[in-house]
């Protein structure tokens, strides 16, 4: 049965409330053709799932490339926004349900043809307010621009046979765990399996269902400038809806507003955009003003920023990262939140041990390159693209570099380790790993001001594990080791 699904921010655009525009004429393979007529929202989110289909890449750059290029109205990008996350997060319960409707079957179609009717599908089965005419109607024009009229004909044909089926696209009563959750939630049957035996399937279910929710957009207010509650009452006096983080002390929670690059405090330097479970990591670290600090993967420099206006600036930060093109973003976090503390430095964590002294920082954050399974509410796309293989591989990076850097901590000084996934072998297993390997290092309680709250049991024992259903924020790790004097 079709359900209402509630708006999907990306940079907090809003859906349309109704059928796109016509849009620019396309090629028989789907490739556009010049033109001056506009791209509808439908085109738009169609030239992006063909290019993830096709290409592997990742949906929120090219979607954002989509968007600036053919210059959406608002509601027109949010209605783009969310389709391409709404059929790529629900890609496999789709074409479970469509291929009945396909008699050479979907994989044999090229793929802008599977990804329109994947696209037609999500608005006919997860969309109560488009009506079913009005897709339909879409799907053909666009057929007939991109292909030609066998293509149109077989696209209204499987349409119109889903609109007549509605009532019996229901799954099999009979499905295992395994299968009933991945085909009821999207997600690949490896990963929920492997999710089955770390946390069972109750709670495997409720992360299943919570990462295909659309995400909060949050903000953390920069101190520096003025606190969350000025922030909070200049936005709210502004007009936009705002409310206080419950999770992350220095975070807003934003509603409607559009993307929050575009509002002047955000090139002011007033705020940051960053997800509310990210915030806690600079926290987990407390940093203090006059320290030396170490950010061994800082790219795109959110978690550096907010270490600098914990510190007033006070101190030195420096930055690295492993790819130059990453050092401007950094860079650039730094001048517009008009922070002088932090050094950027081009550099393989696992070298660092190699480039800085023994025992030179107060402070070590090693938000370590990770899985990403924490995430896939804002990447659905990277669920599917990602092999159970990977783990053990991403691991084994993680081990090598955090057997490096924690060489650079001075004796009573702090490391953090975190990532954005809530995969057992690259958190929790990770550290017990690192622990038993290196007496000098013990956990040490998370600062109990912000994560007491959180999960009390946890602040004491100086780790703690976000999943995505608990706070409706990205599920991440974080825990905090002290080196022994």
């Amino acid at each position: 049965m079709s359900t209402q699904k509630p708006n999907r921010p990306q940079n907090g655009l809003i859906k349309s409330q109704g059928a796109g525009k016509p849009s620019a004429p396309k090629s028989s393979s789907g490739a556009a053709k010049s033109s001056a007529v506009k791209h509808s929202a439908r085109d738009a989110a169609l030239d992006v799932l063909i290019r993830v289909e096709e290409n592997q890449s990742y949906s929120n750059l090219l979607l954002n490339q989509v968007l600036q290029k053919h210059a959406l109205e608002r509601a027109d990008a949010g209605l783009a926004t969310e389709l391409v996350y709404g059929t790529i997060g629900r890609k496999n319960t789709i074409d479970f349900f469509l291929e009945r409707f396909v008699s050479k079957g979907l994989a044999k179609l090229e793929p802008w043809v599977r990804c329109l009717l994947r696209l037609s599908f999500y608005q006919l089965h997860y969309l109560d307010r488009i009506p079913d005419h009005a897709v339909v109607s879409e799907a053909v024009n666009i057929a007939k621009r991109r292909g030609h009229q066998g293509i149109s004909g077989m696209v209204n044909g499987v349409l119109r046979a889903v609109i007549r089926s509605k009532a019996e696209l229901t799954l099999p009563a009979a499905l295992g765990d395994v299968k009933r959750i991945a085909l009821s939630h999207s997600h690949p049957e490896w990963l929920v399996r492997r999710w089955i035996r770390q946390l069972g399937a109750e709670l495997t279910e409720q992360i299943c269902a919570a990462n295909n929710e659309p995400p909060h957009v949050s903000i953390r207010a920069n101190a520096r400038r003025r606190s969350r509650l000025e922030l909070l009452e200049q936005l709210q006096g502004s007009g936009l809806s705002a409310e206080a983080s419950e999770l992350a002390p220095a975070g807003i929670l934003v509603q409607g507003a559009g993307n929050m690059a575009l509002v002047p405090g955000f090139q002011h330097g007033d705020f940051s955009i960053q997800d509310e479970s990210s915030m806690l990591v600079a926290e987990a670290l407390d940093p203090r003003p006059g320290m030396t600090v170490l950010d061994c993967c800082a790219a795109p420099g959110g978690k550096t920023a907010h270490i600098a206006e914990k510190m007033d600036d006070v101190g030195k930060i420096w930055a690295c990262d492993l790819h130059e093109h990453k050092q401007k973003l950094i860079a650039d976090q730094a001048e517009r939140l008009g922070l002088s503390s932090i050094q950027t430095l081009v550099m393989d964590a696992a070298k660092l041990d190699e480039h800085f002294a023994a025992e030179s920082f107060d402070r070590i954050l090693l938000d370590a390159p990770c899985s990403g399974l924490g995430v896939i509410r804002r990447k659905p796309d990277l669920k599917w693209a990602k092999q159970e293989a990977e783990i053990d591989a991403i691991s084994e990076l993680q081990h090598a570099i955090l057997s490096k850097v924690h060489r650079l901590l001075k004796p009573g000084g702090v490391l953090v380790y975190s990532t954005c996934t809530i995969e057992h072998a690259e958190n929790v297993g990770m550290v017990e790993r690192f622990l038993a390997e290196h007496s000098e290092f013990e956990l040490a309680p998370l600062p109990a001001d912000v994560f007491a709250s959180i999960d009390p049991a946890a602040a004491a024992t100086g780790m703690v594990q976000i999943l995505p259903q608990q706070f409706h924020s990205d599920g991440f790790f974080i825990a905090r080791l002290r080196k022994r004097v």
